[in-house]
């Protein structure tokens, strides 16, 4: 594997400094800006929309890393992405056609990637596999921030690792949920690539960032 990236999720920055929280992530050191996108219909909650991400591309060059926990997923892939997603991942559960919504975002100029509930059978990814640039396997369930890592996802982790190198393809291999300096160790261990941590990473202020960033990507 390559270095680790992080992927600082904007859910736990604060709302009203938010171009400037972008800014100070990337200043200090992360790789792709994770934004969670949620409808309070697929997940009970609900935050932001493709109008946010136009207004924060500006203030970043970083990837957007951009999760759609809405259904359907079809009807928004071209906003998300004339709004400066550089990534979209979407999970199979969010419609009916899964193959037919990577290439739709494909077609839109975007990486697609899959998501993975903890309760999503990996039989659901294998077809898939070949076809997409990025798996996400959320290590707790989808819809708030500050969860606790839930510790099945880690053999789950490992298999999906074998199979991605196994294919010789170049797909991250993403994990989000409850990662910070404890968790992280594992879930690197297990074959993530990508951290998705907001707690951990916006935990004591934009003086603190660098040294976040920099411990999650060193934990081992």
């Amino acid at each position: 594997m390559s270095g680790i990236k992080i992927a600082p999720s904007i859910l736990a920055s604060d709302f009203a400094r938010l171009g400037e929280e972008v800014r100070a992530v990337s200043d200090a050191g992360a790789d792709y800006i994770h934004v969670d996108v949620m409808d309070g219909h697929f997940v009970p909650n609900i935050t932001i929309g493709p109008d946010v991400v136009k207004a924060l591309r500006p203030h970043s060059d970083k990837v957007f890393d951009v999760h759609l926990m809405i259904a359907p997923v079809d009807p928004y892939i071209d906003a998300f992405a004339g709004a400066g997603a550089d990534i979209i991942t979407f999970h199979p559960e969010a419609g009916a056609h899964p193959h037919r919504t990577i290439q739709a975002i494909k077609a839109a100029g975007c990486k697609a990637g899959l998501s993975l509930n903890p309760g999503t059978p990996l039989e659901a990814l294998w077809p898939l596999l070949g076809d997409i640039d990025l798996v996400l396997v959320m290590s707790v369930n989808p819809g708030f921030g500050g969860q606790s890592f839930i510790e099945s996802q880690l053999p789950r982790i490992e298999t999906i690792r074998k199979r991605i190198d196994a294919s010789g393809r170049a797909v991250d291999l993403e994990v989000d949920g409850g990662i910070n300096f404890e968790t992280a160790p594992r879930a690197i261990a297990a074959g993530a690539d990508v951290l998705v941590a907001g707690t951990a990473t916006f935990k004591g202020g934009p003086t603190a960032y660098a040294k976040n960033i920099a411990t999650l990507r060193g934990a081992r």
